[in-house]
């Protein structure tokens, strides 16, 4: 279901794209996450996503939400394994070393 929670967040009015990954998660194995690019000359809190993402389903609202670029490839499409590297890597050293 991420392509359904990024056509849903798509909607804010300062989400310029967004990208929903699996990270790895100690407790739960996998969790979900958004990427979230904000439209040029504005901002966007934490706060406002998880308010906006309270009509979504409870199992389908991100579990973190990390503000970024998002990496395309040279056709414009998103590259998902690129951010699963950027992001899943220093999780799961965090999580071995919290152990």
């Amino acid at each position: 279901y991420p392509v359904q929670i990024e056509d849903f967040m798509r909607r804010h009015d300062k989400i310029k794209d967004v990208a929903v990954i699996g990270l790895p998660d100690r407790r739960l194995g996998e969790k979900t996450a958004a990427i979230i690019e904000v439209k040029d000359g504005m901002s966007c809190t934490e706060e406002e996503i998880e308010e906006f993402c309270m009509e979504l389903p409870r199992y389908k609202r991100p579990k973190e939400i990390i503000f970024s670029e998002i990496p395309r490839n040279a056709t414009g499409k998103i590259e998902k394994p690129k951010l699963r590297k950027m992001y899943g890597a220093d999780r799961l050293v965090a999580q071995e070393n919290q152990a």
